[in-house]
C-alpha cells in the first residue's frame, strides 16, 4: 500500500466515531509504528488536517473543536503529477504493436493512480495539461528496433543521415541509452564509424537493422560524463564556459531555471549573469538568441561573434522591407 492510499484509509479512520489506536491503525494498513506515524504528521504538516491524540480513549481523531477537515482535491506534487502524466501522454503515442496487449492495462494503471489524488483521471487529464513543442515523428519500426536493441544489448546497423551535411552513412552502434529530450528521441551509442560514445536523433535514423551480435556495455559512470559534462543534447567534455549576462527583465525568468547541473549564477548590479559548460554551440545559440536584446555574450570571444553573426545576418532579412 503506497503512501496515497494509506492517507485515504488513516481519513476514513480518523473520521469514525470511534478514535483508532495506534496498534489499530497499525493493523488495519498494515504499516510499522514509524510509517503510521510519518504519515499522521504528513498529513498535519503538508495537508493541515487536525489531527489530535485522545488519551481518554488511546486514540486519534480529527480535533472536533476544528472546521470540518476534508483531503485537498488533488495533492500530489509537483514532480509526481508530472511523472503520471507524462507517463500517460506517452502511451498515447505508442503506436499499435507487440505492446499493444500491455499497453491498456498499464494506462488503467495510471488513471487509477492519478484518481488517486482526489480527482478522477479525467478531469486531471482535462485540466492539467502536458504540451509538446517542436516534436518530430519517427518511424514507429525503426523505434521498436533501437528500444529492442537497448534493453537487449545487441548491436545494430543504422542507416543515418545527420542535419548538418545531409549525408546518409551506414554505421553499426551499440546502443547504451535511450533518452527523450526537449520532446524528441535519441539514441546514445558506441559507434564503431567514430570510435567513441554518440548521439543519434531518432528522427534521422532511416533504417535500424538487428543484429544478434552483443553490444559493448559502457560503463554507466562514464555515460553519465559523457552526457552531463557540457550543454543540451550536444554532450561530450566542455570545452568553454558561455558567460551570458541577461536584463532584470529576462532574469525573473532565468534565475529559476536549470540550464546545466554546474551552472553558476550571480546578480551584478540590475543584471543577472549565467555561466554554463558547453561543448557544440549550436543548441547553446539558439537559447541565447531566441533571447534577443534581454542577453549579452560576455565570454568567451568566439561564442560572442557567432552571435553577433547570427543577429546581424536575421536583422539584415529586415532591411529591405518598406
Amino acid at each position: 500500500m503506497n503512501r496515497a492510499e494509506r492517507i485515504f484509509h488513516l481519513h476514513r479512520l480518523l473520521k469514525a466515531r470511534q478514535p483508532p489506536s495506534l496498534s489499530r491503525l497499525m493493523e488495519e494498513l498494515n504499516a510499522s509504528r514509524a510509517t503510521i506515524n510519518r504519515d499522521l504528521e504528513y498529513m498535519r504538516l503538508f495537508m493541515g488536517a487536525p489531527i489530535v491524540y485522545d488519551r481518554n480513549t488511546n486514540g486519534y481523531r480529527y480535533d472536533p473543536a476544528a472546521p470540518e477537515f476534508e483531503l485537498p482535491g488533488l495533492w500530489f506534487n509537483h514532480s509526481e503529477l508530472h511523472a503520471l502524466l507524462a507517463c500517460e501522454q506517452l502511451l498515447e503515442e505508442v503506436q499499435p504493436g507487440l505492446l499493444s496487449p500491455y499497453i491498456g492495462p498499464l494506462r488503467a494503471r495510471i488513471r487509477k493512480l492519478l484518481g488517486q489524488g482526489g480527482a478522477s483521471a479525467e478531469t486531471v487529464r482535462a485540466r492539467v495539461l502536458l504540451r509538446s513543442i517542436a516534436r518530430r515523428g519517427v518511424n514507429a519500426e525503426s523505434f521498436g528496433t533501437v528500444a529492442s536493441a537497448v534493453l537487449g544489448q545487441r548491436q545494430i546497423r543504422i542507416d543515418y543521415t545527420g542535419r548538418e551535411r545531409e549525408e546518409t552513412t551506414t554505421r553499426t552502434v551499440h546502443p547504451q541509452r535511450l533518452v527523450r529530450y526537449r520532446d524528441n528521441w535519441y539514441l546514445v551509442a558506441w559507434c564503431e564509424t567514430a570510435g567513441n560514445p554518440r548521439i543519434f536523433s531518432l528522427d534521422r535514423i532511416e533504417t535500424a537493422h538487428p543484429t544478434d551480435e552483443p553490444a559493448r556495455d559502457l560503463p554507466a559512470d562514464g555515460l553519465d560524463r559523457f552526457m552531463n559534462a557540457s550543454f543540451g543534447i550536444f554532450s561530450g567534455e566542455a570545452r568553454a564556459w558561455a558567460v551570458l549576462r541577461f536584463t532584470a527583465h529576462a532574469a525573473r525568468w532565468i534565475e529559476n531555471e536549470t540550464w546545466h547541473p554546474d551552472q553558476i549564477g550571480q546578480w551584478h548590479g540590475d543584471s543577472y549573469e549565467l555561466q554554463v559548460p558547453y561543448s557544440d554551440p549550436r543548441e547553446l545559440l539558439m537559447d541565447i538568441l531566441k533571447y534577443g536584446p534581454e542577453v549579452e555574450v560576455l565570454a568567451p570571444r568566439e561564442l560572442r561573434r557567432e552571435t553577433a553573426e547570427r543577429l546581424r545576418a536575421a536583422a539584415a532579412r529586415y532591411q529591405t522591407m518598406t
